[in-house]
């Protein structure tokens, strides 16, 4: 199983797209935490979400734990075939995602230019980034 893990970086809520059920978290370059990425995850198909607007020490994504999607399943009445599909957030907190397989891109952020979002058009393949999907 692969996790995606960004600790140390402050991801926000930016985008739910409800018509097509997507939801984006976006990490920009600062000097606070003196990265020079912008970082973008991206969940598509969200049955169910609880998050935070604002992730201060990162993100860890991975798949719920048998006895947290059994919390989870009892407190939110999710149906025990979502169990391969909720991921947690954070490594010790409560927010999480029903949803499809989260993906994320991060690209240095001089490259953006006029882009509003490293999933809004092709990347040009001449720029560097790096890519992904947790499993």
């Amino acid at each position: 199983m692969t996790d995606f893990i960004r600790e140390g970086r402050l991801f926000r809520v930016t985008r739910f797209l409800p018509s097509h059920r997507q939801l984006f978290l976006t990490s920009h370059a600062t000097l606070v935490d003196q990265t020079t990425t912008r970082v973008e995850v991206s969940i598509g198909h969200v049955e169910l979400m609880f998050l935070k607007p604002l992730y201060q020490n990162g993100l860890h994504i991975r798949r719920a734990t048998a006895d947290e999607f059994g919390v989870l399943s009892e407190r939110h009445g999710i149906p025990a075939e979502n169990a391969a599909y909720t991921w947690m957030l954070e490594r010790d907190g409560d927010s999480f995602v029903v949803g499809g397989n989260p993906s994320w891109r991060e690209a240095e952020y001089e490259l953006m230019g006029e882009r509003q979002s490293l999933y809004d058009e092709p990347w040009p393949p001449e720029f560097p980034a790096e890519s992904g999907h947790v499993d």
